[in-house]
């Protein structure tokens, strides 16, 4: 069973960054893509960043070139660096785990198999 702790969230100002990473355990990290969504209140959940088992990535419409994601096979983990955070940035982050053999999308939250618990993240002005 794939078990995702997140952490790294807390308190920013506007313009300032932030990383997020997910521990991931239970099964081969290998065989997961890997997704980061967010949620403010409210709001569906929404497509922040995703990174396939073969490190080829993808981002969300708002994020560009302010947020990276990055996966690092042999600890197990992927991390996920913003800069530049604006207040609307201010939610909830969830790590996702997909199975690769799915063969599913990575945009949409239906397409993962395993979620982690979140951590919340506060952007100030």
């Amino acid at each position: 069973q794939v078990q995702l702790v997140e952490s790294g969230g807390g308190l920013v100002e506007a313009g300032g960054s932030l990383t997020l990473s997910c521990a991931f355990s239970g099964v081969d990290f290998n065989n997961y893509n890997m997704g980061w969504f967010r949620q403010a209140p409210g709001l569906e959940r929404e497509f922040v960043a995703g990174i396939q088992w073969h490190s080829q990535r993808y981002s969300g419409n708002f994020a560009n070139d302010r947020f990276t994601i990055d996966r690092d096979n042999a600890k197990n983990t992927v991390t996920l660096r913003m800069n530049n955070l604006k207040v609307e940035a201010t939610a909830v982050y969830y790590c996702a785990a997909q199975d690769c053999h799915r063969g599913g999308g990575l945009y949409t939250a239906r397409e993962y198999d395993y979620w982690g618990q979140g951590t919340q993240v506060t952007v100030s002005s």
